[in-house]
C-alpha cells in the first residue's frame, strides 16, 4: 500500500466536501430570501424556533466534519459564524470545540487507514507538506501541537497527514485540540465581537490585536521547538 497514490481520492474528498458546502450556503441564502431573514437578526430568531439553536448546532458541527475532508477551508470562519449566531459566547465555544474534534478525528482516521502512500501523495501534492521536514525527530505531541498552534500547514492537511504517518491518536487528539484551542477561543470572541460593532465599533479591533499577538506567540514557539529539534538531531549525530 506504500507505493498507492491516492490523488484521485484526495480530488474526490475535496470535490465533494466543496459540494456539500456550496449547497449548504445556498440553502441558507434561499431560506433567507424565502422567510426575509436578515443576518443581523438570526441569534434572535434561533432563540425563538423550538430547537433553533441545538438545529444550528447541528449544523455547524456537521458542516465543520464535512469542511475537515476540503482540506484547505479556513475553520476561522466557521469558528466566528457559529459566535454571530449562537446566543452567547459559552454556547459558541462549546460547539466549536466539538467541531474541532470531530473534525481533527476524521481526516487522521482516514489517513491512518490509508498509511504511507498518502504521506508521499501528500508531499507530491501540497508544497507546504514538506514544511514537516522541519519537525523530523522531535516528540510528537509537541510537534502536533506546535504545527496546530502556528497554522504552518492548513490543519484539516495536517490532520491527514498526522493519521498517515501513524502518529499516536492519544498524542495528536490532545496536541491537536490544545494547539487549537487558542484559535477557537480568539475566532469564538471575534464573532461574538460582531454583534457589538454597530453600537460599539472599537470592539472590533479587539479580537483583530490578540490574533496578531497570537500569531507572533505561535512563530515564536514554533521556531524554538524547530531550533531544539534541529539541536538535538545535530548533538545525536557527533
Amino acid at each position: 500500500m506504500a507505493d498507492k497514490n491516492y490523488s484521485k481520492l484526495i480530488k474526490a474528498l475535496q470535490i465533494a466536501a466543496t459540494i456539500f458546502m456550496l449547497a449548504m450556503v445556498v440553502l441558507c441564502i434561499v431560506l433567507t430570501q424565502k422567510y426575509n431573514i436578515k443576518v443581523s437578526n438570526i441569534p434572535e430568531i434561533s432563540k425563538s424556533l423550538t430547537g433553533g439553536t441545538l438545529a444550528l448546532a447541528i449544523g455547524i458541527i456537521v458542516f465543520s466534519v464535512v469542511k475537515s475532508f476540503a482540506l484547505v477551508f479556513p475553520p476561522a470562519v466557521v469558528f466566528s459564524v457559529c459566535a454571530y449566531i449562537m446566543p452567547n459566547f459559552w454556547v459558541a465555544l462549546l460547539v466549536n470545540i466539538i467541531s474541532v474534534f470531530l473534525s481533527l478525528s476524521l481526516p487522521y482516521y482516514l489517513g491512518r487507514f490509508t498509511g504511507a502512500g498518502m504521506v508521499d501523495t501528500l508531499k507530491s501534492k501540497f508544497k507546504a507538506i514538506r514544511k514537516i521536514d522541519d519537525f523530523a525527530g522531535a516528540n510528537e505531541l509537541q510537534m502536533t501541537f506546535a504545527i496546530k498552534l502556528s497554522g504552518v500547514l492548513p490543519g484539516d492537511l495536517s490532520s491527514l497527514l498526522f493519521g498517515a504517518m501513524g502518529i499516536s491518536f492519544k498524542n495528536y487528539t490532545i496536541g491537536a485540540n490544545l494547539g487549537n484551542l487558542p484559535l477557537v477561543i480568539v475566532y469564538t470572541f471575534f464573532g461574538i465581537t460582531l454583534k457589538s460593532v454597530g453600537e460599539k465599533p472599537w470592539v472590533a479591533a479587539i479580537p483583530v490585536a490578540v490574533i496578531i499577538i497570537f500569531m507572533l506567540i505561535a512563530s515564536l514557539i514554533t521556531k524554538n521547538l524547530i531550533k531544539k529539534t534541529k539541536a538535538k538531531q545535530n548533538n545525536e549525530q557527533k
